[in-house]
């Protein structure tokens, strides 16, 4: 006992005098901090992403040590303009807001505008919340009329102008176009493709169909001049759509193939500068939780040299009560040592276990998204543009041949085929107007004259949750309804659903023939598993009450995800 005490001792004196030993690292000056800022852009400007994000890292580091809000902001917005690049927008968007946090403590107009704009572009290009792009367009437009800069103020209005022709909203976007024409001159190269493409498209909207088509194919000119593709390839889009309303199927079919032509290019573009990161030894979403806790790090380490300074004052006090807490907690850390042990290695397998199912759930939900979205806007694509050509040929070869005819019905169908399913993966219902709509018409869809499916809400059918938990929840019930209709010999079933508290209460009820609830894993195997872990991945909770011949009741808790 006497040999425990004396190392404890020596310990003690070890864990006060460390940090005396060894010095903490230098912060950076701010003249440091710029210089591997400056880096960090130069490297972007090139595409190498990798040496561009760890410069960032290490200037965001230092720019919090030494508290500039300004330096922050930036390191942020340069981060957020790397992911931009590498099509990573989810994580473009959370390092721009983190900038805007910043950039909103200062009072630097320009960079205010710059990371607006950057946001707008992120919620219209590729959220499509349009109204939320129009409002961070609209912002970056007001903080660069402060600085008056009319090369800016020009792009702005442009992009104004884009989103409210998205939204159909020509008469909002029709001064801002106005703007655009009298001041072309502040504009750049592809700012003139997309100048004339958003006339081309008012001119659609006023059936002004000889100057449309003359402003959509001067864009196109000037896109293939200056080698703008993003640009270019929207116009061609514009242009096709253009074409077809206007029965020029040849040349609309023309235009898609420069389309498709376009996003592979810009595809390929987007590979390249992804390939730049094969083979470095950095992981972008590790980057992101790296990036993530250097603030939390920081405040702990500033937290610890306070602590640090008052315990080197009081250093021999604290270390004679240390010495008799020391030895307390020894004796009780030996009576609990294997107590903790089984305990951690019990939450360790816990965790280990919830991980997989996690991961397996968002893996199998963000691959039937991709899938759907593949077919949808690739195969389904194709298929048209094949029974366009095909429309085109038979108007100029008559009569038309029996094989082509065969053939145009074959794509019909194939096309249909690839509708339901992309429709099956992802249905268009649950995506365009929610939830509610999307189990309405599930409930419709799965009744026949063996079954018939009651469909009841209380909610008002317009209302919106998050993306993601409107997808767990509808694939959670249709699972359920597969089960009644394979297992349950049931003739009716009903689906209700309630809110109340802010947990949603969904209430699956059949007259089927029944089981006992004890063997209820045995027969539901595998599927029953994987809408359990779907519960608990939301924090819910699942309650089955079954009996032979009484049919089965299945109530579901989960608390509400709002959209953010």
């Amino acid at each position: 006992m006497h040999k425990t005490r004396i190392i404890s001792l020596i310990v003690i004196l070890l864990i006060c005098f460390s940090t005396k030993l060894y010095p903490q690292n230098k912060a950076l000056q701010k003249d440091e901090i710029e210089k591997s800022l400056k880096e960090a852009i130069t490297n972007y400007k090139i595409n190498n992403y990798e040496k561009s994000l760890r410069e960032s890292r290490i200037a965001l580091k230092h720019a919090i040590e030494i508290n500039d809000n300004n330096l922050i902001a930036r390191c942020y917005n340069i981060i957020g303009a790397n992911f931009d690049d590498l099509i990573m927008l989810d994580k473009a968007l959370v390092f721009y807001q983190k900038a805007l946090y910043y950039i909103d403590k200062t009072d630097d107009s320009k960079l205010k505008a710059k990371i607006h704009n950057n946001l707008g572009n992120t919620y219209f290009f590729y959220k499509k919340e349009y109204q939320k792009g129009i409002n961070h367009y609209e912002k970056s437009l007001q903080y660069s009329e402060n600085s008056a800069d009319n090369s800016r103020i020009y792009l702005r209005k442009l992009n104004i102008t884009w989103a409210y022709f998205e939204i159909k909203n020509f008469d909002k976007g029709l001064d801002y176009l106005n703007y655009i024409n009298k001041f072309k001159q502040y504009g750049d190269e592809p700012s003139q493709v997309a100048l004339n493409m958003l006339n081309g498209i008012y001119n659609d909207h006023i059936n002004d169909t000889i100057k449309a088509n003359t402003f959509f194919m001067k864009a196109i000119a000037l896109g293939n001049e200056s080698h703008e593709k993003f640009d270019l390839a929207k116009t061609h889009e514009k242009y096709a759509a253009f074409l077809s309303k206007n029965h020029n199927y040849k040349k609309a079919f023309e235009n898609i193939i420069q389309l498709n032509t376009l996003n592979r290019e810009l595809t390929e573009s987007i590979e390249l500068k992804k390939t730049k990161l094969v083979g470095v030894n950095l992981e972008l979403d590790e980057y992101k939780r790296e990036v993530d806790k250097i603030e939390t790090q920081y405040k702990s380490k500033q937290e610890f040299l306070l602590q640090e300074q008052s315990r080197n004052k009081k250093v021999v006090s604290i270390m004679v009560s240390l010495f008799l807490v020391s030895i307390i907690l020894f004796y009780f850390f030996y009576q609990n040592t294997k107590l903790k042990q089984n305990n951690r290695l019990k939450d360790i397998q816990s965790k280990i276990q919830q991980n997989i199912i996690n991961a397996s759930i968002d893996g199998q939900e963000s691959e039937r998204k991709k899938i759907a979205l593949f077919l949808h806007d690739n195969i389904s694509a194709l298929l048209s543009s094949a029974g366009m050509h095909l429309n085109v040929f038979s108007t100029q070869n008559e009569p038309v041949s029996e094989e082509i005819l065969k053939t145009k019905f074959i794509l019909e169908e194939a096309h249909d085929k690839v509708r339901d399913l992309s429709h099956e993966l992802l249905p268009t219902l649950l995506v365009r107007f929610g939830l509610f709509y999307a189990l309405e018409d599930l409930c419709e869809k799965n009744s026949n004259s063996t079954i018939h499916f009651e469909y009841s809400c209380t909610i008002p059918s317009k209302t919106r949750y998050h993306e993601k938990f409107e997808m767990r929840i509808y694939f959670i019930i249709s699972e359920l309804l597969n089960n009644i209709i394979k297992h349950s010999e049931a003739t009716i079933a009903s689906v209700s659903l309630v809110e109340e508290d802010s947990k949603l209460i969904i209430n699956v009820n059949d007259n089927g023939k029944g089981y006992k609830t004890n063997k209820f894993n045995i027969i539901e195997g595998f599927g029953l598993n994987q809408i359990r872990a779907r519960i608990k991945n939301l924090k819910g909770e699942i309650i089955v009450k079954s009996k032979i011949d009484m049919g089965t009741s299945i109530r579901i808790e989960v608390p509400i995800m709002h959209q953010s």
